[in-house]
Formats: C-alpha cells, sequence, structure tokens
C-alpha cells in the first residue's frame, strides 16, 4: 500500500488561489497564515494527475459529457464509502455543489418564496437564496452542553409552513457534525407533511472522521427518499474544488424528471473536461487509500488544535468535528466584540480565518479555521495564537 507525504510544504502564493491571493494585501506576506477557504494545503494525488495528463495528451479540449462509466464510477463508490444504493439513471452532473442549489431554487421555486436554513450555516446558502430574490427563513440550530449543535425541530416546526425548499447541510459546515439518523428522520417526516422539497448538501459525505459514520439523507426513510434532492463531489474529500466536477443524486422519479429536464433545457450538462476522469481517478482503489491516510493525517491536527488550545488558550474552545477540516472556534469566553475577535486573529495572531458571523447571526463569538495543512502549519499557527493571546489575556 502506497504512503503519502502529507508534510510536504507547498507554495501557494501568486497562484491566483483564493485562499493566499484574496485576502487584503497587507496579510499577503509569508509570515502570515491564511487558514480560511475550505480547501486542502495538500498536493493532489498523483492518480488525479495522471487522470488529467492522460486526457491532455489527447490534446483536443472539446465539448465533453459524462459518460456511463462517469456514473457508474459514482454508484460504486457511493455503495462502497457510505452504503447509498444508487442507479446511475438517479445521477446527474452538475457544475459544482452551490451552483446546483442555485438552479434547484430556480426549478422548484418561485420569486418571493421562503428557503429555510439553519443558522450557523454555510454562507453560499443565504446568497443564492437572496440572487434569486427568494427569502432565507432561519431555523437557528442550538448549542448542546457538549458543544455541538443540533436541531431545533420547535424553531423548524412553527416557520416551516411558510417555506417551499429546506437547505440541509449534511455534514454540517462549520459545526462539523454528521446527523444523526433520528434527527434527520425526523425532519424528513415533518418536511414531507408540509410539501416542503429538502436540498442535502454532501459535499463532506466522504469524510467522516473516526468513529463517525456518514448517513445520507435519502436513505434514512421512504419520506426522505421521496422528497430530496442530495448534492455531492469529491471535490473537498480528494482537494479537486477547481476541477468542477459535482453531481446530483435523485431517488424520486418525478422530482428527479423535473429537476433533470430542468439541467438539461439550460445546458448545465456539459462539464470540464478534466472533471469526470478525475472523479473516477478517485472514486477507486487508490483513492480511498489516499483518502484514508489523509483522514487519518487530519485527525492528527485537529487532536492537536483541541490539546493546545486546553493547555496554552484556555479560554478559546471548539466544536471538534464529526466530518471534514474545520473547526469552529468557540472565543466567547475571551469578552472581545466580534471586530475585536477578528482584529486579534488577522492583527495579532496573523492567522486569517473565516469570521464566525459570516455563517449567520448565531456566530458571533466564533471564527472558523481549516486545518488542512501540513503539521508545522498548525503547529506554526497555534504558536502565533499562543503568543498573541498571552500578550492579550
Amino acid at each position: 500500500m502506497k504512503k503519502y507525504d502529507f508534510d510536504e510544504l507547498i507554495d501557494r502564493r501568486h497562484t491566483d488561489s483564493v485562499k493566499y491571493d484574496y485576502i487584503p494585501e497587507k496579510y499577503q506576506t509569508e509570515d502570515y497564515l491564511p487558514m480560511w477557504v475550505a480547501d486542502m494545503d495538500f498536493r493532489t494525488p498523483q492518480f488525479v494527475i495522471d487522470a488529467i495528463n492522460k486526457r491532455v495528451q489527447q490534446g483536443i479540449f472539446g465539448y465533453t459529457k459524462p459518460s456511463v462509466q462517469y456514473y457508474e464510477c459514482i454508484s460504486r463508490w457511493l455503495k462502497h464509502r457510505v452504503d447509498f444504493e444508487v442507479k446511475i439513471d438517479e445521477l446527474h452532473y452538475l457544475p459544482g455543489v452551490v451552483p446546483g442549489i442555485f438552479d434547484i431554487i430556480q426549478c422548484f421555486t418561485k420569486v418571493g418564496d421562503k428557503v429555510m436554513v439553519q443558522t450557523p450555516v454555510y454562507f453560499p446558502f443565504f446568497k443564492v437564496t437572496a440572487a434569486s430574490s427568494r427569502e432565507s427563513v432561519a431555523a437557528p440550530l442550538k448549542i448542546t452542553n457538549d458543544g455541538h449543535l443540533s436541531m431545533d425541530f420547535e424553531k423548524i416546526e412553527q416557520q416551516i409552513g411558510d417555506c417551499s425548499l429546506f437547505l440541509l447541510c449534511n455534514p454540517h459546515n462549520p459545526g462539523g457534525m454528521v446527523w444523526p439518523v433520528e434527527d434527520m428522520q425526523r425532519l424528513a417526516r415533518i418536511c414531507k407533511a408540509h410539501h416542503v422539497l429538502v436540498v442535502s448538501d454532501e459535499i463532506h459525505a466522504s469524510m467522516a472522521l473516526h468513529p463517525h459514520k456518514h448517513t445520507p439523507f435519502a436513505k434514512v426513510s421512504e419520506a426522505a427518499r421521496s422528497n430530496s434532492i442530495t448534492l455531492m463531489s469529491p471535490s473537498k474529500s480528494f482537494n479537486i474544488p477547481g476541477l468542477i466536477t459535482s453531481y446530483a443524486v435523485v431517488l424520486d422519479k418525478d422530482i428527479r424528471n423535473k429537476f433533470f429536464q430542468y439541467v438539461e433545457e439550460n445546458h448545465i450538462a456539459m462539464g470540464n473536461v478534466f472533471s469526470f476522469d478525475t472523479t473516477c481517478a478517485c472514486y477507486s482503489e487508490e483513492g480511498e487509500n489516499w483518502l484514508n491516510q489523509m483522514l487519518a493525517y487530519l485527525q492528527k491536527n485537529i487532536d492537536y488544535v483541541f490539546r493546545f488550545l486546553e493547555a496554552h488558550c484556555p479560554k478559546i474552545g471548539g466544536m471538534r468535528p464529526e466530518a471534514s477540516f474545520l473547526i469552529f472556534l468557540d472565543n466567547r469566553k475571551l469578552g472581545l466584540s466580534q471586530e475585536e475577535l477578528v482584529d486579534f486573529y488577522n492583527d495579532e495572531a496573523r492567522i486569517y480565518l473565516n469570521d464566525g458571523t459570516a455563517f449567520g447571526p448565531e456566530g458571533v463569538g466564533f471564527m472558523r479555521m481549516n486545518v488542512a495543512a501540513p503539521f508545522s502549519v498548525i503547529q506554526r499557527a497555534m504558536k502565533q495564537l499562543k503568543e498573541a493571546y498571552d500578550k492579550r489575556f
């Protein structure tokens, strides 16, 4: 079994990287650590590069559509990785999960309709809803005694009757929760009873951290199966978001026919010429080997961050992720305003993180940190945070 090197340092500056080159210019220095945008600083695995090179050698980059093999690769992967039975005709390529949400909103709702979200949540949920001239309705999540998020069903039921669509983040971003099956079953019953279509963003589905297991929403019950669209992609798991390769899973025939027809009629089905081959490369035995090693490495980074904070920055905590590489840091004990908190990380610790309020007003006091980086980078970030913490607190 091949062993992969996740300690390698790769300079991404001046490569048009959103993470490094699209932050304020004053922070674009070598002593500054961008740890915000949700992509990894690990090298894209060689089997992905080989798939790209094979297509490059053909020398023509014309219009390209997904093959049966592409869909078969996805079907096998979902069955193997998350025990999700999906037929190839229940799948459709999409140019990104967020564009997929936008297209679903266009297809299944009308201007002025309401879309329910569970804040704090991935901020494009709000943006694509607003861009579609629809209204976001928040059903805020509760923070449990163990520092995780849980669904507030009372708030959901109070407002769900006014909504046309429910956007579910599963696993959750930024909280990192793998939702319990029982909670998803209850949510499915509520949404089905009120004729509210559920859109489940499952871009982190393959990144559940031991011992947690991801369960696709559409799998939890007949109510979920018959009233949902699932959006997935290898982009987060294998660090290829720039290749624009995502797909929809729709098990209900009527919903599937309506949405897939919309996708075809609006010419959304043509993909990036590299997206199909690279997806199959990722969804392979070699891909799973790389992914498992990466997740084990990531777990060590996460464990280190929480041990370090407890020992050296005790007023800073966080939601320990059950999936993915994002930590929602809890800074409420620091006693800072949100503006002061952002300045503390940006200007004093010299670490660029996502402002927690980007995920909704429930994010006050929080910052989101991306720890998918070589361990030496995580150590350096924690050292800089401790130095800033010691000076201030």
